[in-house]
């Protein structure tokens, strides 16, 4: 064996490499995760979201850290996401989905909400066939949402200063055939609009409890001779979403835009869009599980600074089968998180538990044969050297050469000097340091009689000498 094991500090040295190397992976295993989130467009609410989700997580130190990188567009993000160059991002499906993206959590809907007055004619969307529509819009997106939906009825949609083409021009065309013109317009424009005869409804794309909302409706209530507003419902949302996957089948809430009187009066079906938390389908399962369980942790700080959040939600499924399988797939580890199925510490980690369980015992198990061949090599040494001045004792009494004696006594020093050495660099016990002592001065008494000539022999007594008080004590 190496002589520098024989050392006490290199037997520590390895101990605390060992250690070292424990600590080292709990602190890498317990460090926070950081993903970057990409959000667009800036200065918009879902950016505000994130930000303030980042904020809270950093404050509460939870194990996951978000950096957010804002874009231009919600095109962007999802493109930033798709790309690799982000691990989350506020994706809005019917702008762009990314092919990487499973859903994690749905931050809003918005509807398509669409207002008439109540002397319009207008008590269902194919009823737009031959008139027109202002729109509000807060997006790019907006205009062609609408286009397709009119698509759907078989409607075609005419730049705003083209007169659309008539319903039922002498009963020649169906209603159906007809066309609508899409006039842009701001919220404030409105209520002008409908009292110049400029548009028959308006319509915006936005969350039914949002104030843009409220705005528009209460613009066409302003306009109409009664202070009235038809909700106009698209009742064929769900086979709508079959063909249009990236839409989403709504429901507005009877009340929404008011109690008194009720507006509406009674439930609409419409269809919108949604504003989803996406996350690439590479990220781990229990890391995606850890950002949605935290982003409803916290909601209700999220919604004191944005209440927006308030409007967040899981999205629909009945299994996880369904979920993972869905037309906007859900990420396995969101699944975990809504089916209360999150894996523990150690099923997270069994595997490496179980190989650093296998290895750690036999670390451990090497590391104390390691030990016990020291300790044995200690006391062989130790055996060596009592054995030898027991064996000197013999020959001393055995012999009157000068010569011999001299070299015997010269040994005997040697010997002491060894053991002196050794009992620096090792712990030895205050027996065995005893044991020694009385053999060094039993065969130094041995020489010396015997130089004496025949002299008598004097009696010793054994000097139990203990170089380790404390241990004797």
């Amino acid at each position: 064996m190496p002589a520098f094991l024989h050392k006490r500090e290199s037997f520590f040295l390895l101990i605390a490499l060992a250690l070292g190397a424990v600590a080292g992976a709990v602190l890498y295993l317990s460090r926070p995760t950081t993903l970057r989130v990409a959000v667009g467009p800036r200065d918009r609410v879902e950016t505000h979201l994130i930000q303030a989700y980042a904020d809270a997580l950093a404050r509460a130190r939870e194990d996951i850290r978000l950096e957010v990188v804002p874009y231009d567009d919600v095109r962007d993000s999802a493109a930033a996401l798709q790309s690799g160059r982000a691990d989350l991002a506020v994706v809005r499906p019917d702008v762009r989905l990314p092919e990487n993206g499973l859903t994690l959590a749905v931050l809003h809907d918005e509807a398509l909400i669409i207002a008439a007055p109540p002397d319009s004619g207008i008590q269902a969307f194919s009823d737009l066939a031959g008139k027109r529509l202002g729109l509000v819009a807060h997006h790019g997106a907006d205009q062609p949402l609408v286009a397709s939906l009119l698509a759907y009825y078989a409607l075609t949609p005419t730049p705003a200063g083209a007169a659309p083409a008539p319903a039922d021009p002498g009963g020649a065309l169906p209603a159906a055939a007809g066309s609508v013109a899409l006039v842009p317009l701001h919220a404030s424009e409105v209520a002008a609009a409908l009292a110049e005869h400029r548009i028959d409804a308006a319509a915006v794309i936005a969350a039914p409890s949002a104030k843009s909302a409220a705005r528009v409706v209460q613009a066409v209530e302003a306009a109409s001779p009664g202070r009235g507003a038809t909700i106009v419902a698209i009742p064929d949302g769900e086979a709508i979403v079959q063909r249009l996957p990236e839409l989403q089948a709504v429901t507005i809430a009877a009340g929404t835009f008011g109690g008194r009187p009720k507006r509406p009066d009674d439930e609409v079906k419409t269809v919108g869009a949604s504003y989803r938390l996406m996350a690439r389908s590479s990220l781990a399962r229990d890391t995606a599980a850890s950002v949605t369980q935290h982003l409803f942790e916290l909601r209700s700080r999220l919604a004191a600074m944005v209440p927006t959040a308030n409007l967040m939600k899981a999205p629909d499924f009945d299994s996880a089968a369904e979920a993972t399988s869905a037309r906007l797939p859900i990420h396995p580890g969101a699944v975990d998180y809504y089916e209360r199925e999150q894996q523990t510490f150690l099923q997270r980690y069994e595997d490496w538990v179980y190989l650093v369980a296998f290895f750690g015992g036999g670390l451990g198990s090497a590391v104390a044969w390691l030990g016990q061949r020291l300790a044995r090599e200690q006391r062989a040494r130790i055996d060596a050297v009592l054995d030898r001045l027991l064996a000197i004792l013999i020959e001393a009494r055995a012999t009157q050469d000068p010569a011999a004696l001299e070299a015997l006594a010269v040994e005997i020093d040697g010997l002491v000097i060894d053991v002196v050495r050794h009992a620096r660099a090792n712990d030895t016990d205050a027996r065995t340091m005893s044991a020694l002592i009385l053999a060094v001065d039993a065969a130094r008494a041995a020489v010396a009689d015997c130089r004496r000539d025949g002299a008598p022999v004097r009696e010793r007594s054994g000097r139990v000498l203990s170089w380790h008080p404390a241990s004797g004590a």
